[in-house]
């Protein structure tokens, strides 16, 4: 039976990556999206042109109530959610003393409460069928901190938290929980990076050079797939934690 994978996020950037990736090794993949969604049916779109499956589902991942009937809508057409990828993220930079409380309140709804509660709610299901796979990704500024991203790197930080606890809460019920750090990708949300900034995290990259994104859906992919790995944390660049 195929597998059914439901990816926060994924009308762009890692998120569409990993939607094309899913459907063409064969899985029924579901794409998550807020406020994108001329994008998010591109995605579907596109998936089922190359004769996939796909289901462009609207939710706020922050909002507990979207999550729990975007859950319904999943369970009703496919049955199962095999595997769910926290992918929807927000950052909103500024220096610790200026950053406002709306704004610190929002990353870490969007980035840390969006993944609890889309994990509680796919758990429930897989919880029931007995097998699952959670991987959240987080960021290398979640591990090291950044200036100027204090609410970002604390809501990445806590994901990291979540993953181990979620993992050692789950992995009786054969659910795995990992954590991914895809390392630095030209993405929408790396697109308002000073060119200085991005040339100064590229050169801190034992490599030298930024992320391949085909190659990070590739992993996750892979990971996926592994029937033994709970509980880690991947760092996919060459910046070394």
């Amino acid at each position: 039976m195929k597998k059914v994978v439901l990816i926060t996020g994924a009308s762009r950037g890692l998120g569409r990556a990993l939607a094309l990736h899913f459907s063409g090794a064969g899985c029924r993949v579901v794409i998550n999206y807020l406020n994108n969604k001329e994008a998010a049916l591109q995605v579907t779109e596109e998936i089922r042109n190359n004769g996939g499956e796909a289901l462009p589902c609207y939710a706020d991942a922050g909002c507990a109530e979207d999550v729990n009937s975007m859950v319904e809508v999943i369970v009703k057409k496919w049955g199962m959610i095999d595997i769910l990828i926290n992918n929807a993220g927000k950052t909103d930079d500024n220096l610790l003393p200026m950053v406002e409380t709306k704004e610190w309140e929002d990353v870490l709804r969007t980035n840390l409460t969006g993944s609890f509660n889309t994990i509680r709610a796919a758990a429930n299901v897989m919880v029931n069928k007995g097998h699952g796979h959670i991987i959240n990704i987080s960021s290398y500024s979640g591990v090291k901190g950044r200036a100027g991203q204090s609410a970002y790197s604390a809501s990445k930080s806590a994901l990291i938290g979540l993953t181990k606890s979620a993992a050692l809460e789950l992995g009786k019920y054969n659910i795995q929980v990992n954590a991914v750090i895809p390392g630095y990708m030209n993405t929408d949300m790396t697109g308002n990076l000073s060119e200085q900034i991005k040339k100064k995290i590229i050169s801190s990259n034992i490599l030298n050079r930024e992320q391949n994104i085909v190659e990070v859906a590739e992993f996750i992919y892979n990971l996926s797939l592994m029937k033994n790995v709970s509980g880690q944390v991947f760092n996919l660049d060459s910046r070394i934690l």
